[in-house]
């Protein structure tokens, strides 16, 4: 989707939900990198808050997802001929470089930090659509009138607004304690209104339908 943002120049600023350069550079790194042995697809998944591009094929040579993140690491391609190809013809600045690439421009653009994971002997980039400003003002208009009969259905907006939030920040927003959240939260999840998909530190929260 774009987004019109009238400026006062005589032509007007168009805003996509998402950077395309930090698409295109998923896009690049999943030719490169993956694993061409592997006869499972590539696949980009499109949500209505979130693109997720899964590729074929574990980080190459050792590296973590921390040495990713930090940048303290020494970069090792997996299809050498290929990554030529595309340094030659300038679509790779330099070897190593395309996921810190990534986070700077999502940084610049004002959304939420993309998340990088390891699943299914593949490796999995999210962007997500929210704006970091944007979710901070929304949260805290959500979270003016804090009550014991709300407090679940401000759980679901702060959800709807953050899918990747956690148990503490919840806490933090509704201000209560860890426990009480939990408890809300089982009782949603009765009411079949969230499920949570992942892990602790990776997974994040959906919205389900009413039964």
């Amino acid at each position: 989707m774009v987004e019109y943002i009238i400026t006062g120049e005589p032509q007007r600023t168009e805003r996509f939900d998402y950077p395309p350069d930090a698409i295109r550079e998923i896009v690049i790194n999943m030719i490169v990198h993956r694993d061409y042995r592997d006869s499972s697809a590539s696949i980009i998944k499109i949500f209505d808050n979130k693109i997720e591009f899964y590729n074929p094929g574990n980080l190459y040579g050792g590296i973590t997802i921390e040495d990713l993140l930090s940048g303290n690491y020494t970069s090792k391609t997996r299809n050498k001929l290929i990554a030529k190809a595309f340094k030659e013809i300038g679509l790779i600045e330099r070897y190593g470089s395309g996921i810190m690439r990534v986070r700077r421009i999502c940084k610049e653009y004002g959304i939420n930090e993309p998340k990088f994971e390891e699943i299914f002997n593949g490796f999995k980039v999210t962007l997500f659509k929210q704006k970091l400003d944007v979710i901070k003002d929304v949260i805290k208009d959500v979270t003016k009138n804090v009550t014991k009969e709300n407090r679940g259905n401000l759980i679901i907006e702060l959800i709807r607004e953050k899918p990747e939030i956690t148990i503490l920040e919840m806490a933090k927003w509704l201000k209560t304690t860890p426990r009480t959240i939990l408890r809300e939260i089982e009782n949603l999840k009765r009411q079949n209104r969230i499920s949570r998909k992942g892990g602790r530190k990776n997974g994040h929260w959906e919205l389900t339908r009413k039964p």
